[in-house]
C-alpha cells in the first residue's frame, strides 16, 4: 500500500491553494504535514479524501489513480479521515457515531464487533460513555470519537486533521500516544496534519513542510525537528518566529 500525490494543484475559484505538490506515504509510516494556518494542509487532506476537486496532477493509491473517484468509494478503498473540528454527530450517542464509521462496510457483523472492541480498547472513555450524546463529551473525548469513527471503516490509510486542536496539554499527549499505538499495533498508515509541530515531528517517520501551497522542505521527521529554520518557524525556538 502506498499513497502518492503527484504534482497536485487545487483551486478555490481562481485562487490556486495547492501549487504542484508531491507527497509519498509508504505502508506502515506516519507522515506529517506541518505549516502555518492557511498553508494548504487541510485542503490537501480534503483533496485526498475526495472532498475537493483536483485541478492538476494525480492521487495514486496502491498504484491506482483515484483523482476522480467519489469520496465514498475512497473510503471503500481504504482511506478514512478524522476531520478538523471533529465533525461528530452531536445528537447521536457515542455508539451511534462509531457505527456511522462502518455504514458502507459489507463484511460480517462479528468483524465489526471486533473493530468496535478495538476502538473501545484504544479509548476506554468512549466505552464508558457509549450511550451518551456525542455533543455532551469534552473536546478531547470528541476527538477520540472522531478518530474512533474513522477507524471503524478499517482504513489502510488514516488521515488526521489537527487532532490536538483546542485540547489541554495532558490530553494532547494522550491523543498522540494513541496515534502511535494505532500505527504500531494496528499497522495503520497515517498522514497527519498538525499545528503542534513538536508533537507531530516526535511521532512521525517523515515530514513535509507546506508554505502557501508549496512543499518547501521534506526530510526524516527527526531531522526537521533539529532543523534551525523549522525550529524558528514552527517550534517557537531560535531567532524569530518565521511567520
Amino acid at each position: 500500500m502506498r499513497l502518492e500525490i503527484k504534482d497536485l494543484s487545487v483551486h478555490y475559484g481562481k485562487i490556486e491553494a495547492i501549487k504542484g505538490i508531491s507527497i509519498v506515504v509508504n505502508q506502515g509510516e506516519i507522515v506529517t504535514l506541518i505549516g502555518a494556518n492557511g498553508a494548504g494542509k487541510t485542503t490537501t487532506l480534503k483533496t485526498i479524501s475526495g472532498l475537493r476537486k483536483v485541478s492538476r496532477g494525480a492521487i495514486l493509491f496502491d498504484g491506482q489513480d483515484i483523482s476522480k473517484v467519489p469520496a465514498y468509494e475512497r473510503v471503500d478503498l481504504g482511506i478514512s479521515q478524522a476531520p478538523e473540528g471533529r465533525g461528530i454527530f452531536p445528537g447521536m450517542s457515542v455508539l451511534e457515531n462509531l457505527e456511522m464509521g462502518k455504514f458502507n462496510r459489507k463484511d460480517r457483523r462479528s468483524e465489526m464487533k471486533e473493530d468496535l472492541n478495538r476502538v473501545y480498547d484504544l479509548f476506554p472513555r468512549l466505552k464508558e460513555r457509549s450511550g451518551q450524546a456525542g455533543g455532551t463529551l469534552s473536546g478531547g473525548e470528541q476527538q477520540m470519537l472522531a478518530i474512533g469513527r474513522a477507524l471503524m471503516a478499517r482504513p489502510k490509510v488514516l488521515l488526521l486533521d489537527e487532532p490536538s486542536m483546542g485540547l489541554a496539554p495532558m490530553m494532547i499527549a494522550n491523543i498522540f500516544q494513541i496515534i502511535t499505538t494505532i500505527n504500531t499495533e494496528l499497522g495503520t498508515t497515517i498522514l497527519l496534519v498538525e499545528q503542534n509541530a513538536q508533537q507531530a515531528l516526535q511521532r512521525a517517520h517523515r515530514a513535509y513542510v507546506l508554505e502557501t501551497g508549496k512543499i518547501v522542505k521534506e526530510a526524516k521527521a527527526s531531522d526537521l525537528l533539529n532543523d534551525p529554520e523549522v525550529r524558528a518557524a514552527y517550534l517557537g525556538t531560535g531567532a524569530g518566529t518565521g511567520h
